[in-house]
């Protein structure tokens, strides 16, 4: 892989019940104008709140909305059998839409997250209400705090939506008082959207075999040096911890630096650490803010986990950022210990 790729990469339904412990009054501008003012990607719950009080949507209004986009997701395995669908229907931000990452995917990988087609995408977008111009805030779990979220924005993202931003937590949203409500996921649409089909952008995504180039490459004189950023467990990555699928082998790819995503979240509320911790963490794992960047994880959900901490540690430079999208669970499947594609701490 030549150094100039490196310049390349740079270049009818029950209505919802509403629980309002606070309600802060609207703000309006002008004859009825509203406010769009969500600029960072991570935002706080007072930052969403004062933008929701400042673009209260009407049924007649074209102009663009806040939608707040639940991606609540829990493995397979859960062991309390908790599903996205049933705890955004206990309890959600008014209005929010459900996104299902179990849904909105390519159904014909054998990969678990695989990124839809973009005619998939804009069908999803469409049958939960959201329009190309609005601005979307993802927001994941009470329970888990951000886990899921950050790879439905990430979905986003490289689908082109240009407003996308990640709720820092919804667990302080709850505890902070601010209005949640109940009911099923279908009273909250209440009629599909106009979404066009997107272009992927492919300098955000790295594939199997760009993967492959990337773990033969390491060491090498001339090559890139892409950095690999793990986010499954230190026992998984090392190989001493078995992988959740039955068969699948753990340990990681050849370089790789092990960032488990339990590290980039504060350990009571579970959500992301300030900027400065997390540049902190990352500097004392290694990493390069000068090299192009992979993230990778189990099956391409919390990899997103770590992409967003570094975009909010300003570490590294956006467009040498990638997320390979079958992650952990492609690559035990497709490459072997023997091939020397899969490697182990003694």
């Amino acid at each position: 892989m030549a150094l100039s790729r490196l310049a390349r990469v740079r270049s009818s339904f029950a209505k919802p019940h509403l629980t309002v412990p606070i309600r802060p009054r609207a703000h309006m501008s002008g004859a009825g104008s509203r406010q769009l003012n969500l600029e960072p990607y991570i935002v706080t719950p007072k930052d969403l709140s004062a933008a929701l009080t400042k673009n209260v949507p009407t049924k007649i209004s074209t102009a663009p909305r806040v939608i707040p986009l639940c991606a609540a997701w829990f493995l397979p395995n859960d062991p309390q059998g908790r599903t996205g669908r049933r705890v955004f229907e206990e309890k959600r931000i008014p209005s929010a839409r459900f996104f299902d990452l179990d849904a909105v995917k390519d159904h014909g990988s054998p990969y678990p997250h695989m990124l839809p087609s973009a005619d998939g995408f804009a069908k999803a977008m469409q049958e939960i209400g959201i329009r190309k111009d609005d601005e979307v805030v993802v927001y994941d779990t009470q329970e888990l705090g951000i886990f899921s979220a950050p790879r439905v924005a990430w979905t986003l993202k490289v689908f082109g939506h240009q407003g996308v931003h990640i709720l820092n937590n919804f667990r302080l949203w709850v505890e902070q008082g601010y209005p949640t409500e109940s009911g099923k996921v279908e009273a909250v649409v209440e009629e599909p959207s106009h979404y066009p089909a997107p272009t992927l952008d492919a300098a955000k995504v790295v594939d199997f075999p760009g993967m492959k180039e990337i773990a033969q490459d390491h060491g090498k004189e001339g090559s890139e040096a892409v950095q690999v950023l793990d986010a499954r467990s230190s026992g998984r990555w090392a190989g001493t911890d078995p992988e959740p699928r039955p068969g699948l082998s753990s340990g990681h790819m050849p370089g790789s630096i092990s960032v488990p995503v339990s590290e980039l979240l504060h350990p009571d509320t579970g959500a992301l650490l300030p900027g400065e911790e997390l540049r902190r963490l990352f500097q004392s794992k290694g990493v390069d803010p000068e090299r192009p960047i992979v993230s990778s994880c189990g099956t391409g959900v919390t990899a997103a986990v770590v992409d967003a901490a570094l975009g909010e540690a300003g570490y590294g430079h956006a467009e040498a950022r990638r997320l390979y999208d079958g992650s952990w669970t492609e690559w035990a499947q497709r490459v072997t210990e023997a091939d020397g594609l899969i490697r182990k701490e003694n």
